[in-house]
């Protein structure tokens, strides 16, 4: 869990000082341009969703090619979508854009330089990612702890210099436009300039690591894989896009809802921050979710259907206790919390009711994650992927309806979605699954 703390406690770190900008508009573009951002990440990223369980199951029955052979293949379909994808973000961020911004705000201006910045992190951060479900797969997290604090202390350490600059100032004259904007800051942008060196430094990390380990060959890299070798990733991969696409379709939808809500980019600011402060929550739930997908594969395929009965148990009711804990601890927390992101007082008045729903969602992600975790690692991803779909359909009528007209409605809409992922997972641990206890079937 603290390995996955890490990076949303950096992205509070540029959002504070971008807030620290004073200006809504700011904030409201560092938000469309990431939630574009991600969109776009993880259509790609499902291929390192998949790597863990994978390469679980592969070291619990003692097979390392295998497990090579996975870790290879993800890498190098990894490069060639975070290729395309990046070139799409920097080369049309506009066009990207407008599936959140609405035409002719103020805030396209500052969410294009920012949006640019950060594509050129793309293809660092899939890898990156695959190099923590190899190790996740490995079911060792302190080396993807230790590669995560080094590169985000970077990242923390760049954001101040990129943003605000050295504060000398100098003419275009005197000096070029890279020094110029050194000495200046690159504003809003500099945020995303700083994140993106600080994957790409993970990046490299991870393939001196996964070398060390023979995990990777950097020939094999640059070699695409076989149709055969493909076909349980394409299997797999595309009922965990699907999951993704419609996920991606929820919340590009409710970011547009708050991009529009006002001119002034208050509301699109506040609903920023708001999801900024359930993110830091949701990532101990996303470490429930990754225990599980590791543990229950390497269970099951060591001791069977019993003992991978067993471990999901037991991480259903952890998930449950961590819901409740990050529930009472960010609804108390709040008054503190928001004003590190945005010294106006606009916006933390805007904050106040979205992030107090958001604090109660986290009560019933500790049965999402745990659920969701739990798909995983049995490799049900149609099963998953459906019951996502039902949930998106369920967020996005909400959203289409007078709740998506005010910030307390979208978080409700998003609520709505939990409950019905919450509800959905549990009963397909119960009744469905292979896991289940025999006798619930007997009694249907």
């Amino acid at each position: 869990m603290l390995n996955l703390m890490v990076v949303p406690i950096v992205n509070a770190v540029d959002t504070f000082y971008v807030g620290q900008l004073r200006s809504p508009v700011a904030l409201a573009a560092q938000s469309a341009a990431n939630q574009c951002f991600f969109t776009v990440y993880f259509l790609a990223a499902f291929l390192p969703t998949i790597t863990a369980p994978v390469v679980a199951r592969a070291i619990g029955n003692k097979d390392w090619d295998e497990a090579k052979d996975r870790v290879c293949e993800s890498i190098f379909l990894c490069n060639v979508l975070g290729g395309i994808f990046s070139l799409t973000l920097i080369v049309f961020p506009e066009q990207m854009l407008a599936m959140v911004i609405p035409k002719g705000s103020s805030v396209m201006a500052f969410a294009i330089p920012y949006l640019r910045c950060r594509a050129f992190g793309m293809i660092p951060a899939l890898l990156s990612s695959c190099g923590f479900a190899a190790y996740n797969g490995m079911l060792n997290t302190v080396t993807p702890l230790k590669v995560t604090l080094t590169t985000n202390l970077i990242n923390m350490c760049l954001d101040p210099l990129f943003i605000y600059g050295l504060g000398s100032r100098g003419s275009a004259t005197q000096t070029s436009f890279i020094l110029s904007s050194l000495q200046n800051g690159f504003g809003a942008a500099g945020a995303a300039a700083a994140t993106s060196i600080s994957e790409l430094t993970s990046s490299l990390i991870y393939v001196k690591l996964l070398l060390r380990r023979r995990l990777i060959q950097l020939s094999r890299l640059l070699k695409p894989p076989s149709l055969k070798a493909l076909i349980p990733l394409i299997q797999g991969g595309l009922a965990i896009l699907l999951r993704q696409a419609t996920l991606n379709v929820a919340f590009v939808c409710a970011a547009r809802r708050a991009q529009a809500m006002d001119a002034s980019g208050v509301s699109a600011a506040a609903y920023g921050i708001t999801m900024q402060i359930y993110s830091l929550g949701v990532v101990a739930h996303l470490a429930v979710q990754a225990t599980a997908a590791s543990m229950v594969s390497s269970a099951r395929a060591m001791g069977g259907d019993s003992a991978g009965r067993e471990v999901a148990d037991r991480i259903f009711g952890y998930g449950c206790l961590l819901g409740l804990v990050l529930a009472v601890g960010q609804f108390f927390l709040l008054p503190t919390v928001t004003p590190f992101f945005s010294p106006l007082p606009e916006v933390i008045e805007a904050v106040k009711g979205p992030s107090v729903i958001s604090s109660f969602i986290h009560l019933v992600n500790g049965l999402v994650f745990a659920g969701e975790g739990t798909l995983l690692g049995l490799g049900a991803f149609k099963d998953l992927a459906i019951i996502t779909a039902m949930g998106v359909g369920c967020m996005v009528s909400c959203l289409a309806s007078p709740l998506g007209k005010s910030l307390n409605g979208i978080l409700l809409s998003l609520a709505a979605f939990n409950l019905f992922q919450g509800l959905a997972v549990t009963l397909h641990h119960v009744r469905l699954s292979p896991l289940r206890r025999r006798g619930f079937r007997g009694e249907m």
